[in-house]
């Protein structure tokens, strides 16, 4: 029966982040996941990596000044994934005073050390622009852009390369506590079942972190977790330049404008309590209406329903401190950890958000050390993503481009984009587009397909369209169905 240091339960971003960092200190690492990596709340984001600059508003400056050391923490470790992102925040009198933004975005500016983005500005609108004309000045200030289903990939291969397990599509079917260790067992997707030891266990099942609890180990919890749904919507670019917006509503709430996939504008996030299994969140109508109707009253291009080409819904395990709106929930996060000084440990973990990921990991291995003595010092600060080893993205796209001067050079750009100097392992020994194999459509072929299967956990169509990249909206029903068929024979 192998054995292991750490068993990580959960394959969103925090557990990925987890079981990296400790990996990477000498323990001895399992990773499972129920289902694919990243497939709920980690890949439902607002794509952001930011310090929140409307968590001001609820006096949360360490959250905020972590968020934003961690900002830069992440523009410098994974260049071809996040990238930076200027906002434009439309100034509404009524809905705050000048004076109160402007503070904001000083405080914003100055919490934390800033390398690499520039300051917040002032600015005033004029034609043309994609505002209503009674909007004639903005605020602007910078945070960054991530593909956060590809950050938990990425996150997953730097855990391997450091000699952890990671198993998606595997429950952790039953738990025992036994005097020295935990008993776990595991149950693959096929049904096989698999017995493990581990002498600590970290429940970072995220919107499942209390269900885990109480039906797998049978433990009670003075933390509790509230569930709040958030939902976005995907629609042809209604601006064409790089800007991305922040949109503020009467209710207090803020909706982002954010330019997605060259072609489109991911628009979000609401903020809605959520009852149901996180399993089967899906976007109401309501949540529609409420986007749109955002959006409409602030551009000139006025958008519906019908101009909706996807949609997606995440639960956000936020921890719960008793805000009854659910927008003013905190998204800091808390650690539990259980266990007589002669049993065997559990830490559980509690709220978070995407850009603290890896200081949230950090911490929770930090707090690790009583019982496990024998691990290394942190290291994940300067540790470089895979793919992420070059100093441009251009300079990049360009050596691509020299090297591979045969493939379409708006394919070679994703790949820059998604995968760094990975793309060098999905171009290996290919001399000519033939090399690549079956084409599925807009730039996806066999080659790719094949390592992200082999490199990257993918199993399904929607792994791979959805997760790994972003192909499902730009790919027909008929290609769609292609590559459907191909994973299905293989």
């Amino acid at each position: 029966m192998d054995e292991f240091d750490l068993l990580v339960v959960g394959g969103g971003i925090n557990g990925t982040g987890i079981a990296a960092d400790a990996a990477g200190r000498g323990l001895s690492v399992l990773l499972c996941e129920q289902k694919d990596l990243g497939w709920a709340t980690s890949s439902s984001s607002s794509k952001l990596i930011h310090g929140g600059l409307r968590y001001l508003e609820h006096y949360e400056f360490r959250l905020v000044s972590h968020a934003l050391a961690e900002r830069e923490v992440l523009l410098k470790n994974a260049p071809h994934i996040i990238r930076p992102l200027r906002f434009r925040l439309p100034h509404r009198p009524h809905l705050r005073p000048a004076w109160l933004i402007r503070t904001g975005l000083f405080l914003y500016d100055h919490l934390a050390k800033r390398v690499s983005l520039p300051p917040s500005a002032r600015v005033r609108m004029h034609d043309p622009s994609p505002l209503l004309n009674d909007v004639d000045t903005c605020f602007e200030y910078s945070d960054g852009w991530v593909d956060d289903a590809r950050l938990v990939s990425l996150v997953a291969q730097q855990a391997r390369d450091k000699g952890a397990q990671i198993c998606p599509r595997t429950r952790c079917s039953a738990v025992q506590r036994q005097s020295d260790h935990w008993l776990v067992e595991l149950t693959s997707g096929t049904g096989e079942k698999r017995p493990v030891k581990a002498k600590v266990l970290v429940n970072a099942a995220g919107p499942w972190v209390g269900r885990f609890l109480q039906q797998g180990v049978h433990q009670q919890s003075q933390n509790h977790i509230r569930l709040v749904q958030g939902s976005h919507i995907v629609v042809p670019r209604i601006d064409d330049q790089s800007y991305a917006y922040i949109l503020q509503h009467t209710d207090g709430r803020i909706v982002f404008v954010i330019p997605y996939e060259q072609h489109f504008s991911l628009i979000g996030t609401t903020e809605v309590e959520y009852q149901g299994d996180p399993a089967k969140v899906q976007i109401s109508a309501a949540e529609v209406d409420y986007l749109l109707s955002v959006v409409n009253s602030y551009f000139k291009i006025k958008i519906a329903a019908t101009d909706i080409v996807h949609s997606f819904s995440g639960v956000r395990p936020l921890l719960d401190d008793n805000q009854q709106q659910a927008g003013k929930v905190t998204r800091d996060y808390r650690f539990e950890l259980s266990g007589a000084k002669d049993q065997p440990p559990l830490l559980t973990v509690f709220g978070g958000k995407i850009t603290t990921y890896r200081r949230l990991a950090q911490a929770a291995v930090n707090k690790l050390g009583e019982f496990l003595p024998a691990m290394g010092r942190p290291w994940t600060a300067a540790a470089l993503l895979p793919g992420g080893d070059f100093t441009s993205l251009a300079a990049l796209q360009s050596e691509l481009w020299q090297r591979y001067p045969w493939l379409d050079r708006s394919v070679l750009d994703r790949y820059a984009r998604q995968y760094g100097t990975l793309s060098h392992r999905i171009l290996q020994d290919c001399q000519a587009v033939e090399d690549l194999g079956e084409h599925f459509g807009q730039g996806l072929y066999r080659r790719e397909v094949d390592y992200l299967c082999q490199y990257e956990w993918a199993s399904t169509t929607e792994d791979i369209l959805w997760r790994r990249t972003k192909l499902g909206l730009h790919m027909n029903q008929s290609q769609q169905l292609q590559l459907q068929r191909f994973m299905d024979k293989e």
